[in-house]
């Protein structure tokens, strides 16, 4: 750890964290194509707020991506290869996704809803196959020697991830109501093929996975007798789990997935549904394009790198859970504004709190993800804990549009989104000091 404050702001002199930042851009960048923008576009064709709600839960795709995982841990991509194992899979799922986008912006919500939630289903595949890459490449850019290089990589990631669905969603929103949401997509292609020049730019990490692999390989065909093609086929598909089981005993292993799962429910609930309160409560797409995109993407660079220099000196620990407590808290602030309003002030200063809070959560949890995460399995570890977080996140916030629905109050839901954060917290502080010697032997 750092001991002062300027070694802690030297950390950010590293170029691995430019290029951290950039793949933080391609992985935002397509959230931004099934978030806000789509819940934007799907608001004014007239779709009613439950089906808007069901749609988006086709980010759910994301809590699987553990799944397929270990193909991007262990089988390289004929012709891409060159590239590296890490950014051969980010190029394959860019080029996909850049015909995924090309197609959408052909299709009319209105009329075409089910080939509709088809396409965005498959961008959200492509995009969630793209975020193992690159996590697997924040991860692998640094050794287990380099720990205190976590919290800034993470504050870059989160920086990157937020410019990438940030900058998007502001032209898109700034120029909806002038071009057309079909012309808007297609405008989003140019921003995938500036992403993609970025992807050949970046360096693939040097890391000794493939020793690692080979020597777990052996392991398993000595002790179990086995044929090379079985052991290869057993090491990918589950000496990732094992191993996390390993390293963290079965009872905090547990506890540590449970709480991944938890912690960020509230947060998505209201994140599902916030496009369609700002419209509802007043705001014309313009003014979200200004305040929720441009100027929450300010705040969000500013509050990311405190919240890592936080995490740097203090511990990803209390971090989490200072984010944790504050995160709650400010979910309040939406209910105010159902109460009081379309006042723009109010809407600034709900953004400064909910992007203050939520800043300082995420990178928190990247910092804490990446740092009980293996190096031999990095990309099918960081996936299956990122999944988990994902899953509680995409599969109950789908039900979000029938909540509000159901509770008749928008303020009302906000409180209850209030609460959906306090178990995760009330688990994190019973394991903290357990967390603490993790992450600290790690």
């Amino acid at each position: 750890m750092p001991n002062s404050w300027f070694q802690t702001l030297k950390l950010y002199s590293d170029i691995r964290l430019l290029w951290i930042f950039l793949m933080g851009m391609a992985s935002g960048f397509p959230f931004a194509l099934i978030g806000s923008n789509l819940s934007g576009w799907l608001k004014d064709e007239g779709i009613s707020r439950g089906d808007i709600g069901a749609l988006g839960s086709v980010a759910l795709i994301y809590a699987f991506n553990f799944l397929w995982a270990p193909l991007i841990d262990r089988v390289p991509l004929p012709g891409l290869s060159r590239f590296g194992q890490r950014r051969s899979w980010i190029l394959l799922m860019q080029m996909l996704l850049l015909m995924l986008l090309l197609a959408i912006a052909q299709v009319s919500p209105s009329s075409q809803l089910a080939l509709f939630g088809v396409l965005a289903a498959l961008i959200a595949l492509c995009s969630a196959t793209q975020d193992i890459a690159i996590d697997a490449f924040r991860i692998d850019q640094f050794s287990p020697a380099e720990s205190d290089k976590m919290p800034a990589a993470a504050a870059m990631s989160v920086i990157g991830w937020w410019s990438g669905y940030s900058w998007p969603g502001y032209l898109a929103f700034s120029s909806a109501d002038q071009i057309g949401w079909n012309q808007v997509y297609l405008l989003m292609a140019g921003v995938l093929v500036a992403l993609i020049i970025a992807t050949l730019w970046v360096k693939e990490p040097k890391t000794e996975r493939d020793i690692l692999q080979k020597k777990a390989e052996a392991s398993v065909q000595h002790d179990l007798h086995l044929s090379r093609e079985s052991s290869w086929l057993l090491v990918t598909v589950l000496e990732p789990f094992r191993d996390f089981f390993r390293r963290n005993g079965v009872r905090i292993a547990l506890s540590l997935l449970l709480f991944i799962f938890l912690f960020k429910i509230g947060e998505a609930f209201l994140g599902r549904m916030s496009i369609v309160f700002y419209r509802e409560v007043g705001f014309s797409n313009e003014q979200i394009g200004q305040y929720s995109k441009m100027f929450g993407w300010v705040l969000t660079v500013i509050f990311t790198l405190i919240g890592s220099l936080f995490n740097t000196r203090f511990g990803v620990v209390r971090g989490l859970m200072v984010g944790g407590v504050a995160m709650a808290a400010s979910n309040l602030m939406f209910a105010l504004m159902a109460q009081l309003g379309p006042h723009e002030w109010l809407f600034a200063l709900t953004l400064i709190v909910d992007n203050f809070t939520g800043a300082f959560a995420s990178v928190a949890m990247v910092a804490f993800l990446s740092a009980i995460t293996g190096r031999a399995f990095s990309a099918t570890q960081y996936a299956l804990l990122a999944s988990l977080g994902n899953l509680g996140r995409t599969s109950l916030a789908g039900l979000s549009g029938y909540l509000i629905d159901w509770l008749g109050s928008w303020s009302l839901f906000f409180i209850v989104t209030t609460i959906m954060v306090l178990p995760s917290l009330i688990l994190l502080w019973g394991i903290r000091h357990r967390i603490s010697r993790l992450i600290e032997q790690d």
